[in-house]
């Protein structure tokens, strides 16, 4: 079998500024990394996808990613490595059809970009993913590379001035409204794997897109923009009004996870929010790196919560299937709701 590309017919440049020659038409391609899948089925491209990672593989009655519920047909791919990033050379020139380029996002382990492309003759173009944030230029710019690259560059405009104009709404709207929000805590997220009540975001997105205090701000540094743990003695101390329980944490098992503290540890039960039913389910953040359509759900939920006047307009379940379905073709609540026990934007049972 020849892994021979077709003459070049244009070049594209990736996010660390190297130069690439990909062939004209696109139609072959492999994702490598943390949410680069993602992406790419942001794009619409999904059929043409060659190859998966192995957390396309895994089975979890717990999956919550909506890219993975939307397209199914990932599971059934021929596996060219492992997550993360950690690339088989061999696995993937045995791929037919063999993949025309391969995506990666930075930071990725495994094989460094350079050093893949030498291995396996395929243009390894990289991308940063970016975030909804700080780092939402990164993100955007990974959308029009990708774009770029698939013949796609209409459909990576929409998905940018999407998440601009959604940004923008979500901003406005807290701006406009003159109701003091409460303090609001958000504990299971998920960090390489499934976390416990204390386990939070010092940067999570929702807060940040409303603009909320965020409790764990301080952690930001130290964490990484990562999730941080927290002691347990602190969120006592903050004694929040709300608290937001990101759902994943679930898959820890009815007798762990953040319900299950809740409802078990003493330390707990004397938090404001669990003696007056304030603890709210939400759409998990991340799982393979941060869900971006969940991210805007939650934060359009969160709106509704704590400035009903601002979001009067706005029912958080048909929100989050308008969303989904620009992204992925088609609504997944539902689907996402019932793998998560029914709790998703509803008040979670602690007592």
């Amino acid at each position: 079998m020849s892994f021979s590309l077709p003459a070049s017919a244009r070049i594209v440049k990736d996010t660390l500024g190297v130069v690439h020659d990909i062939p004209d038409k696109v139609d072959h391609v492999i994702c490598s990394g943390a949410g680069c899948l993602r992406l790419l089925t942001y794009l619409g491209v999904e059929d043409r996808v060659v190859g998966v990672d192995g957390m396309e593989k895994r089975k979890s009655p717990f999956d919550s990613r909506p890219y993975a519920l939307v397209t199914p047909a990932y599971k059934s791919l021929p596996l060219f490595g492992q997550h993360l990033g950690r690339d088989n050379p061999e696995l993937i020139m045995a791929l037919d059809p063999a993949p025309q380029v391969i995506f990666k996002t930075v930071g990725s382990s495994g094989l460094k970009p350079e050093v893949l492309q030498q291995k396996t003759h395929i243009p390894v173009i990289a991308v940063e993913y970016g975030d909804l944030d700080s780092q939402s230029e990164q993100f955007y710019q990974a959308l029009e590379i990708m774009g770029d690259s698939l013949d796609r560059k209409e459909r990576a405009a929409e998905l940018v001035s999407f998440f601009k104009d959604t940004r923008s709404d979500l901003e406005a709207r807290a701006s406009a409204s003159e109701k003091e929000a409460p303090s609001i805590y958000v504990g299971g997220i998920s960090y390489r794997g499934s976390r416990g009540l204390a386990s939070t975001d010092p940067v999570y997105a929702p807060f940040a897109a409303l603009g909320l205090q965020n409790l764990a701000a301080s952690k930001a540094k130290a964490s990484g923009g990562h999730a941080t743990t927290i002691a347990k003695e602190k969120l006592i101390e903050w004694d929040p009004e709300i608290i937001l329980l990101d759902l994943a944490t679930l898959q820890l098992g009815p007798d762990a996870g953040g319900q299950a503290e809740l409802m078990n540890d003493p330390a707990y039960q004397i938090l404001s929010a669990r003696e007056k039913g304030q603890v709210w389910g939400t759409l998990p953040y991340a799982l393979y790196t941060k869900n971006y359509g969940s991210i805007l759900a939650d934060a359009y939920f969160l709106g509704k919560l704590v400035y009903p006047d601002s979001f009067a307009d706005i029912d958080p379940v048909s929100k989050a299937d308008e969303i989904y379905s620009f992204l992925f073709g088609k609504p997944v609540f539902d689907e996402m709701n019932r793998i998560f026990d029914d709790l998703v934007f509803r008040q979670v049972p602690v007592q």
